[in-house]
């Protein structure tokens, strides 16, 4: 158990030790699994405190089996939740809610529940959307099986004759109703067995995959459960619940039940149940940052890992990384939904994605002939890799591995000569406020914090004049595809750049910033002799940010430093076709005939880093 990602920041005030020492003062385990029966015993040999240990309502994206992180940890000094044969933490923490569960509590839980809710969390999060052909016009009931051996229905007071006597009730109480049952997936792939014997099904509709349980929900009018956890997410979102067993969430005024435990005479509104099991009684700690988190936290940390799986979600053949490149794409495409395999042809790479149905994925920077001809040859999805806009903490050619990046499936971002993801994502735009209100949130982190795409430091810029405007104007490897692709013939050279940005701004003191690579002779760029007489001051070996913050003005012909001058609410001129141009935002030397929409800078920020 002490393998348990981040258990000692779950248990603070514990200091875990693998060993019963003398001075042990609570035994730890897990539930009342068989594996901590040893605990169980010595706690109670030497009468100390059993403490049990269970995954959260709400605990990751994937099957902990699997290897999916928890974000949530239930902790129990009295019981555990789902053993109703003694009284558990939760069950007095929702009998002693007046205590505790004032109406800033009731309200934080309510709009937990709507959030839950809205957007169809559950435990794992795994599920894929529901077939809604299978759902029949009419009143619907959801029959939820459970696993053999499920400790639960026994911890609940209930048995396997308490699931046929939960499918005869449902026959009797809705006899023209389309009665579903909702196997557990692992039944069916013939791991485990379920409680609902094969006869017993006759004239229903069996789900036995493992569908979205929200979407189940939303097409049935009731839920017949015994213990199971979906009882629970029925009550969240209002349905009728009628219950064969002593679930955890029964008992209280919110369920039908034909089980009492004898305890729970109390009734207590669904808020405050909620604020119990979520808030109160759950632990939560976010996996990427590894430090507590609140429940609402943890929701949204769900919600976009659960995106991020769905987007990843399937197979992919990908060819043409070198080996170096390898471990990081691998851990930025790794998701519990998807398979990544490498191939050295882009014909076998091809294949595979065709008869698996992947996908065929390669850096686009990096796309050769053989490449452009597979792919073309492949009818299926096609995507194309590049750096992020915030990548590392050095650069590519040293060797620092990209800690993002971005996917297209239209084109790539550099390329305005057609349409790319990133263009097509703004253009739409449909950005909810709750949305515009995090990308704010990163766009405001990102300027306090000094990030770049790099993140390389140097030194601060000194000496430049207050009584003129200051131009910073940023040189480019000239051979670069942003500049074969989006510049006019001509204006694409860093020298010409110089020449417009002088023109334009006659009176500024410019100051220009020569790219590493060119400055350092590996690639073309340099200025030629009269444009650097047009040059005021040179910024090499500067720090970006810092000329940035200094500079009242940037002009570029499609360097992502411009981007960055953006989101620092610089004026920034463009003299090419780089991604963020063309929306209203930048100072723009060409037009963009696609590029019709007037963007926010938010909407910017969400499209692009987001």
């Amino acid at each position: 158990m002490l393998k348990i990602p981040f258990l000692s920041t779950f248990l603070p005030e514990y200091d875990l030790r693998r060993l019963p020492t003398p001075d042990v003062k609570a035994v730890i385990g897990w539930g009342l699994k068989p594996s901590a029966a040893a605990g169980r015993r010595l706690a109670a040999a030497r009468g100390l405190p059993y403490v049990a240990l269970e995954d959260g309502f709400l605990r990751s994206v994937g099957l902990g089996e699997a290897g999916a992180t928890s974000l949530s940890l239930s902790v129990d000094d009295l019981g555990i939740y789902y053993d109703a044969t003694r009284p558990s933490r939760l069950e007095s923490l929702i009998e002693t809610a007046p205590d505790w569960c004032d109406s800033a509590m009731r309200a934080r839980a309510r709009a937990l529940i709507d959030r839950i809710v809205e957007t169809g969390l559950s435990k794992t999060n795994m599920g894929e959307p529901l077939d809604r052909s299978l759902m029949r016009p009419g009143r619907r009931v959801l029959i939820v099986d459970q696993t053999a051996g499920d400790q639960s229905i026994a911890g609940g007071l209930a048995s396997p004759q308490s699931f046929l006597d939960m499918v005869a009730a449902a026959r009797r109480d809705e006899p023209h109703a389309q009665l579903i049952v909702k196997r557990h997936p692992a039944v069916a792939a013939g791991k485990k067995q379920g409680c609902i014997p094969p006869e017993a099904l006759h004239g229903m509709t069996l789900i036995d995959t493992d569908v979205r349980g929200a979407d189940l929900l939303a097409e049935v009018d009731v839920v017949y459960a015994v213990t199971s956890a979906l009882g629970f997410e029925a009550v969240l979102r209002g349905l009728t619940v009628r219950t064969f067993g002593a679930g955890f969430y029964t008992g209280w005024g919110l369920t039908e039940d034909v089980v009492t435990t004898g305890r729970r005479g109390v009734a207590r509104d669904l808020e405050t149940v909620a604020a119990a099991c979520l808030i109160a009684y759950t632990r939560y700690v976010d996996p990427i940052t590894g430090r507590p988190c609140t429940a609402e936290w943890a929701v949204e940390r769900l919600i976009n890992l659960r995106t991020r799986a769905d987007r990843l979600a399937g197979s992919w053949a990908a060819v043409g990384f070198a080996p170096a490149k390898r471990p990081p794409v691998r851990r930025l495409l790794n998701s519990p939904k998807a398979d990544l395999r490498y191939f050295g042809s882009a014909a076998r790479a091809a294949e595979h994605a065709r008869a698996t149905g992947g996908r065929m994925i390669w850096w686009a920077g990096k796309e050769s002939e053989a490449t452009r001809q597979a792919a073309a040859a492949f009818d299926g999805s096609k995507v194309r890799m590049e750096d992020g806009f915030i990548r590392s903490r050095g650069l590519g050619s040293d060797f620092f591995g990209a800690l993002s990046v971005a996917l297209d499936d239209l084109g790539v971002y550099y390329d305005p000569s057609r349409p790319s993801r990133l263009e097509a994502l703004i253009e739409a735009g449909n950005v909810s406020a709750r949305d515009l209100t995090r990308a704010a949130a990163l766009r405001e982190r990102v300027v306090e914090t000094g990030l770049s795409k790099y993140n390389l430091k140097g030194e601060p810029p000194s000496g430049w004049p207050t009584d003129r405007p200051r131009l910073l104007v940023v040189g480019q490897v000239e051979n670069d595809k942003s500049i074969l692709l989006g510049c006019a013939p001509d204006l694409n050279t860093n020298s010409g750049l110089v020449a417009a940005a002088r023109a334009d701004h006659p009176d500024a003191f410019l100051i220009y910033r020569n790219h590493p690579d060119v400055l350092a002779g590996n690639r073309p760029g340099l200025l030629d002799a009269s444009a650097l007489e047009a040059v005021d001051a040179v910024a090499d070996g500067l720090d970006i940010i810092d000329c940035l913050n200094a500079c009242d003005r940037l002009a570029t012909l499609t360097s992502l430093t411009g981007f960055e001058a953006l989101i620092r609410r610089k004026p920034v001129s463009v003299y090419g076709r780089p991604f963020y141009a063309g929306w209203g935002l930048t100072e723009d030397r060409l037009d963009f005939p696609r590029r019709s929409r007037r963007a926010s800078l938010d909407e910017l920020v969400h499209a692009a880093l987001i």
